[in-house]
């Protein structure tokens, strides 16, 4: 392999010589954390030694309000927009000054003050968070790129060619980065893909892309320089192949015994940096003593800022902050309802309240499936692109995943995002970045996720396993989310104002049988409810009856062929937060308790509140707080399978045992 050829066209011996030094200073952090490890001091460490190069050229290119996502061997991301280091060295030793509270470790972190989105382990999201954050400048007309990195194994997640495909279509700025240095992990490329190069993937999403020797600065910064500026001008998303190696292993517990050493030495002749070095000494930017110096003061800078952290105290554990931190902050916005109403339906009342959100935040967007034109699956955005656009209103191709973390991206830049599931059962392919990015993210690094996840669900329409689903459960047990579930017009429009007011992740359930056969007298005005509210639908001391979506009306159908029975009937109307004071003052009044819910019964949410009842209110009890739910099957298609899996007709069964207990 032949040493690296440059070519430094028209740049100035400043720009050569800043270059070098963005090089040089990551590599010197390098080698001060290689050595720490050694000693115990740093407890992981992923080396980028060989890579810098791409790292440097990518962010000298972009304006300092550009966003750069990068992955755990771009450390020259983090140095060449200056983080201070003594932040960087806290972080990664897990102290306050850092930017995750302790919370995080290496990488993973972001930071709105130097627009960069650090990376999750789970890699395939961030290529979707950039097309969101591209996405944003496009709506607000800035001609801005945005630029996310990934590994060559990183190229083989659906994530990847998703966000390739979404960016494509809607012709966003994002600069698509892959760092092909031969490996991922341990695993060779040839064991990886068949294609030649990965840049060639590009053709099959009718993308720009090229090929580039990510260890030649000069190559990277000035091909880099073109392609940002056209990109600028005419918004388009491009696809870059680096071709590089990493000297050391995945992190540095692995080693580097599964590269052949012949490998090694090939690569080891193309440093970036001691190639780099020798090209200025000879073109007489560099001097041999100007060279000293530079690295006297970087390793000065160094050892000042990592002798701070070592004088930094050790965070302490509070409880109260940790359990705080989980959501961003948030104080209700109350609108009060007018008292002018009209008789609608639950469906109608989510479009109105859409409808009135949307000409309330001019920074929201809504994705889904065929929502523009045809309306959507069940017509709730019906007419939305006549009066709001499409830019707003936007069909998205079938790719839950990349749309999710689209959706962050957008907040992310500044927006508020609504992502409509076709059916909610769709969720489990868009799964892994609302449990993990949307989540997560104000926990991990203070930034909120401002987007609401709309879920058309439940069974009675005969739709059969995968259009059926009530899955709240899957998000309930996950920390971060909030999750809302209406069984009434009135509460649907209110609750969706909110979750579109309210900053933080929403799942709000939509069930496709009370859609259009559930009417009310609705308030005419834009108006908010706030969450953690039950609603008393009925009073009585005989039994507490808790439940939510199609339940309560199964609740109320069965108290009105009973109408001897007096029962407190709850219906819940947010899953997370719940309102266990309500839940409470029930319980001790009546002692007597049935949940009921729609989804199968083992791991649901009628168990937990079952457990949390029986904690704190076993001695008001005068029975076993029963359960109701639909069978441990999925849910079938034919009308009598389905009628029997559901619990409608077991629940009033089991609420005249109870009462007779």
């Amino acid at each position: 392999m032949e040493n690296i050829k440059y070519d430094k066209k028209d740049l100035t011996n400043e720009v050569l010589l800043d270059l070098y030094k963005k090089i040089l200073k990551p590599r010197l952090i390098e080698e001060k954390m290689l050595i720490l490890i050694r000693q115990g001091k740093v407890s992981k460490w992923f080396s980028g030694i060989g890579q810098e190069a791409i790292s440097v050229g990518v962010t000298a290119v972009l304006d300092r309000d550009e966003y750069v996502l990068p992955m755990h061997r771009n450390l020259a991301v983090f140095t060449s927009r200056d983080i201070p280091l003594y932040r960087l060295f806290s972080q990664w030793q897990g102290k306050a000054d850092g930017f995750s509270k302790g919370r995080e470790r290496s990488f993973h972190f972001g930071t709105q003050e130097y627009n960069i989105v650090g990376m999750i382990s789970h890699l395939g999201p961030q290529l979707g968070l950039a097309d969101g954050i591209a996405l944003a400048h496009k709506l607000k007309k800035e001609h801005k790129v945005t630029a996310v990195f990934t590994g060559e194994g990183g190229t083989s997640e659906g994530d990847f060619h998703e966000a390739l495909n979404v960016a494509s279509v809607w012709d966003l700025p994002v600069l698509f980065v892959i760092e092909n240095n031969g490996y991922g992990l341990s695993t060779p490329t040839n064991e990886q893909y068949r294609c030649e190069n990965l840049a060639d993937r590009a053709v099959g999403y009718g993308m720009e892309s090229h090929i580039i020797d990510g260890n030649n600065i000069l190559e990277v910064y000035t091909k880099l320089t073109d392609i940002v500026s056209a990109m600028r001008a005419n918004p388009h998303p491009v696809l870059i192949e680096f071709k590089t190696f990493r000297m050391r292993g995945h992190e540095e517990a692995s080693g580097t015994k599964y590269v052949p050493q012949e490998l090694m030495d090939m690569w080891a002749v193309k440093d970036p940096l001691e190639n780099y070095k020798k090209y200025l000494l000879e073109q007489g930017v560099l001097t041999a003593d100007a060279d000293v110096e530079i690295r006297a003061a970087f390793k000065k800078e160094i050892d000042e800022h990592w002798a701070k952290v070592q004088t930094e105290p050790l965070i302490e554990a509070n409880l109260e902050e940790e359990l705080r931190d989980m959501y961003a902050p948030y104080e209700h916005q109350v609108f009060e309802p007018a008292a002018e109403t009209h008789k609608i339906r639950l469906v109608d009342a989510i479009t109105e309240s859409l409808k009135q959100s949307f000409e309330r935040h001019d920074n929201l967007v809504m994705m889904g499936q065929d929502i523009a034109e045809y309306g959507g699956a069940f017509k709730v955005s019906d007419g939305f692109v006549d009066l709001f656009g499409k830019e707003r209103i936007r069909n998205t191709p079938i790719c839950e995943s990349a749309i999710v973390s689209a959706a962050m991206g957008l907040s992310i830049n500044g927006q508020k995002a609504i992502v409509e599931m076709q059916f909610g059962d769709f969720v489990s392919t868009g799964f892994n970045p609302i449990v993990n990015y949307l989540a997560k993210i104000h926990y991990r690094w203070n930034e909120k996720a401002d987007v609401v996840v709309r879920m058309p669900c439940g069974g009675g329409t005969q739709a059969g396993p995968f259009h059926s689903q009530t899955n709240e459960a899957w998000f309930t047990k996950t920390p971060g989310l909030k999750v809302v579930y209406p069984a009434f017009p009135a509460d649907a429009k209110g609750l969706m104002n909110t979750a579109i007011n309210d900053p933080n992740p929403v799942m709000f359930f939509e069930h496709k049988m009370l859609y259009r056969s559930i009417y009310q007298e609705v308030p005419t005005n834009y108006y908010t409810i706030p969450f953690g509210k039950a609603a008393l639908l009925r009073s009585g001391a005989a039994v507490t009856i808790i439940t939510f979506g199609a339940g309560v009306h199964w609740a109320l159908e069965t108290l009105d062929k009973y109408p001897h029975i007096q029962a407190d009937l709850l219906d819940l109307r947010t899953l997370q937060p719940l309102d266990w004071e309500s839940i409470y003052q029930s319980v001790k009044k009546t002692g007597k308790v049935i949940v009921l819910q729609e989804d199968s019964l083992f791991g649901g949410v009628a168990s937990d509140i079952a457990a949390t009842i029986m904690e704190n209110c076993f001695k008001d009890l005068d029975a076993p707080v029963r359960r109701v739910a639909s069978l441990e099957t999925a849910i079938p298609f034919v009308k009598a399978l389905e009628d029997q899996y559901l619990p409608k007709g077991r629940f009033e069964r089991d609420l005249i045992d109870l009462l007779a207990y």
